[in-house]
């Protein structure tokens, strides 16, 4: 062999060694480049004043393999700018990486394209800030005019983040299966579905909204919800990751095949499997009860995000609940302190958690513990509280507290704030000018410290009101006892309705220890089976008995031939009309207090679906309010409220008293000393009653 030879081999070999280190070393592509673009924000946002800020975020997800990512921003700037000495500087995840003057151009929005450096991104939630430096005139010398209402840049939401990446393969992971099959592009591009077979039963249904809630609640999109579909519907077969939930006996040869031999009479079997193009996460067992509970498993993702590995068993033994929800009456804002420096308006923001059925009760408090730097104009400087970007106090800044300050504020009962909420911090950090502010000073700040808290009083949503959705079917963020009454036919548009209603309320349901039962084919269940049960009804007055016997309850009523619906006291409807419109409402129970109906109902199940749609996302719940939803094929929604006066269940002064430990330990403390006294006062009368008979 001679010696060309020989280095040829070696350098052969050393890249095959190296190409075998990088398959090992970094994730595996499937090869092909993709694109997703992602919007910045969901409105147009306001930059005021000379300097603002606003920050935003970009979600990546942890299967993508980033390229680059490339800003579209669109904006416009006051026509007064000054566009040679204004600037704009955008950060990612804290760190600055370009500035730019914006351009003034008369009325005409202007469109800026910037590239973030990848070494910028991370996995997951990325922050984008915007920080603007407005100027619309300059005196004499290098000082900085006073803040005007006529300094702003308006971005609008038109602008969004365009993404080029590739994607890691599922392989045989659960895990990856399951971050995929919510992947932002996976939904957006309607590749993800939940499939059960054609013509359900019930405990099939059961399962799958649990599975279902678990998606639900990750998926990072408020735009696009899961489908459920029948396995024979036609689009399933084109969808390229699906989850099936199914008896064995009911499961297709196809897909019996795909999974292999699997002993499933008192188990069930989680397991990722590759058929006619379709990566598949099978959910099966012979055993309802186990399906069910293999169904609660895939609704803690907390258990899913654990599952390197194809396949889960499930039996009587596997633990499969969530954690018990606690509410915390005490919530700190920040666990190491949040800094901001610069002058006039900074701000900043903090996500607090609440179950969706929990509203904010009275003597709620906000207590802020901040200090701040002592060369401020203390006439004009001062900080501001804001829930929900609802202002709810203010107060003064003053330099003799500059080190130590602090600000309690009670949060109105009447914001009416439930689920998760925001809380932001604002301060107007003025320095002293004589008509100008020299730039050379030093800039202001404002601390917030670790000591800043949240003291949270809570209480449950009453009202029977959209308003309130997902009240009253959830209860301390689990499912709150639902029977589903279904039609007696079920078609796709059934499927679709079932799982638009179960999203929205799966991604509120943080536990998976609820109860939900179906009801079809037509046998109307006993009333005792449906006490003490919310109850959902779905389908027209022809399809649906129990919805036909309770027809004179609803706000919107079927007319004698049950083709359409009819006018009443709050809208006008056309007899054509009727048979095209979908319609949800939410009454009470007709078999106790306290308990809910949904009525999704339309003269056929297209039109039920169409209403449904309003319920699967957050982006459609914030459209309807009231307790009567009309809605059409031409995207019209009417929202009504036809309850006077909604009922007020009072829980009570000892339900209240109860809820409160500081409340109730000074209840207990009056008390014995009521007692005392008590005691003290008959040994008295007593003793003095002895002396009189005495004398």
């Amino acid at each position: 062999m001679n010696t060309r030879s020989m280095i040829s081999g070696i350098l052969c070999f050393l890249l095959f060694i190296i190409s075998c280190g990088q398959v090992y070393a970094e994730p595996v592509s499937s090869g092909s480049r993709l694109t997703y673009e992602a919007p910045i924000t969901s409105s147009n946002v306001s930059l005021s004043g000379v300097t603002a800020a606003r920050t935003m975020y970009i979600q990546l997800e942890e299967y993508w393999n980033v390229s680059t990512l490339t800003l579209n921003l669109d904006y416009q700037a006051t026509q007064l700018a000054r566009s040679e000495d204004s600037s704009v500087t955008l950060k990612m995840n804290g760190t600055k990486f370009y500035s730019f003057r914006p351009v003034v151009d008369e009325q005409k929005r202007q469109t800026l394209t910037v590239s973030v450096p990848k070494d910028l991104l991370v996995p997951g939630g990325n922050t984008l800030s915007i920080e603007g430096y407005i100027l619309t005139n300059l005196p004499e010398g290098i000082c900085l005019a006073a803040e005007k209402r006529d300094n702003w840049l308006e971005l609008y939401k038109s602008s969004y983040a365009s993404i080029t990446y590739t994607k890691n393969d599922i392989g045989g992971s659960i895990r990856n299966f399951n971050q995929q099959f919510v992947g932002l592009d996976s939904l957006k591009e309607k590749l993800s579905a939940l499939g059960v077979p054609s013509d359900s039963e019930p405990v099939e249904l059961e399962a799958a909204v649990y599975a279902l809630s678990g998606f639900a609640k990750s998926n990072h999109s408020g735009e696009n919800s899961i489908p459920m579909l029948p396995l024979d519907d036609s689009t399933f077969e084109g969808r390229e990751t699906v989850v099936i939930v199914s008896l064995y006996n009911n499961l297709p040869d196809k897909w019996k095949q795909a999974l292999g031999a699997a002993s499933v009479n008192d188990k069930a079997l989680i397991r990722v499997v590759n058929a006619g193009g379709q990566t598949a996460l099978i959910v099966t067992s012979e055993d309802p009860l186990m399906l069910t509970k293999a169904g609660r498993l895939i609704g803690n993702q907390t258990l899913m995000n654990q599952l390197d590995g194809s396949e889960k068993w499930v039996d009587a033994g596997t633990d499969v609940d969530t954690p018990v929800i606690h509410v915390n009456r005490e919530v700190t804002l920040t666990e190491t302190g949040d800094k901001l420096t610069g002058m006039m308006h900074q701000e900043k923001s903090y996500f607090v958690s609440l179950p969706a059925n929990r509203f904010i009760a009275e003597s709620s408090k906000i207590s802020l513990d901040f200090r701040y730097s002592d060369n401020l104009d203390f006439d004009r400087s001062l900080v501001t509280i804001l829930i929900n970007d609802t202002p709810i106090g203010s107060k003064k800044l003053a330099k003799e507290s500059s080190n130590q300050d602090q600000l309690t504020l009670t949060i109105p009962k009447n914001l009416e704030v439930s689920g998760n909420f925001s809380v932001t911090v604002a301060f107007d950090l003025e320095l002293i000018s004589t008509g100008c502010i020299d730039l050379q000073d030093q800039m202001p700040w404002a601390y917030i410290t670790k000591d800043s808290l949240l003291q949270l009083n809570t209480k449950d949503g009453i009202e029977l009101l959209f308003n309130n959705y997902p009240n009253p079917f959830l209860r301390d963020a689990s499912f709150n006892k639902i029977a589903v009454l279904l039609p007696e036919k079920m078609d796709s548009y059934s499927y679709l309705t079932i799982g638009n209603l179960f999203h929205l309320l799966g991604k509120y349901a943080e536990a998976n220890t609820g109860e939900v039962t179906f009801y079809k084919n037509g046998k109307l269940p006993a009333e005792s089976e449906l006490q003490q049960h919310n109850l959902i009804s779905i389908g027209s007055y022809k399809d649906n008995a129990w919805l036909q016997k309770n027809n004179d309850k609803l706000f919107f009523q079927y007319g004698p031939d049950g083709e359409g619906i009819q006018s009443n006291e709050k809208m006008s409807i056309e007899e054509d009309y009727g048979k095209r419109i979908g319609t949800l409402q939410l009454m009470e129970s007709p078999y106790a207090r306290g308990y809910g109906w949904l009525a999704v109902t339309g003269a056929s199940s297209k039109y039920n679906y169409m209403a449904s749609d309003l319920l699967a996302t957050d982006s459609g719940k914030w459209k309807i309010y009231g307790d009567g939803v009309v809605t059409d094929v031409d995207g019209n929604i009417k929202p009504f409220r036809f309850k006077k006066q909604a009922e007020q269940v009072d829980n009570g002064l000892m339900a209240q008293i109860t809820e409160r430990g500081d409340v109730m330990g000074f209840v207990v403390m009056l008390g014995l000393t009521f007692i005392l006294v008590a005691v003290s006062l008959i040994l008295l009368i007593r003793k003095y009653r002895k002396k009189a008979r005495g004398e």
